[in-house]
């Protein structure tokens, strides 16, 4: 492995490690999130943030991109909202989106996690 490998590797592991644990403020609110989708057809996942559902991050996936909520994959943003469970969802007292957590905003940290396998 080259010298820059190892660095990126090295570097890489500690963003992962950070993101995992979390930092200052946000390291409440990554625990309160729901766990990871347990589906054979995406390995990895991010949270976004902005709509409090999991997005699949697997290139490998045929739901590469597409986000998930209540055991369903929607292909767009637009098909997401339109879901009657998603609206209700948001409009709940349990929604995990950027509304519900405001804190997370601005700074160092506030970016989503990435989970996989």
């Amino acid at each position: 492995m080259t010298k820059t490998k190892k660095v990126m590797a090295g570097i890489s592991s500690t963003a992962i490690m950070l993101g995992m644990t979390g930092c200052g403020s946000s390291q409440g609110v990554y625990a309160d999130i729901p766990p990871v989708p347990d589906s054979q057809d995406c390995t990895e996942w991010e949270w976004d943030l902005d709509d409090g559902v999991w997005e699949c991050e697997d290139s490998n996936s045929g739901y590469y991109g597409h986000y998930y909520h209540g055991g369903k994959y929607y292909s767009s943003k637009p098909s997401l909202y339109k879901s009657s469970s998603y609206s209700s969802y948001k409009n709940s007292s349990s929604f995990k989106g950027s509304s519900s957590t405001s804190k997370l905003s601005s700074g160092f940290g506030s970016g989503s996690s990435v989970f996989g396998g």
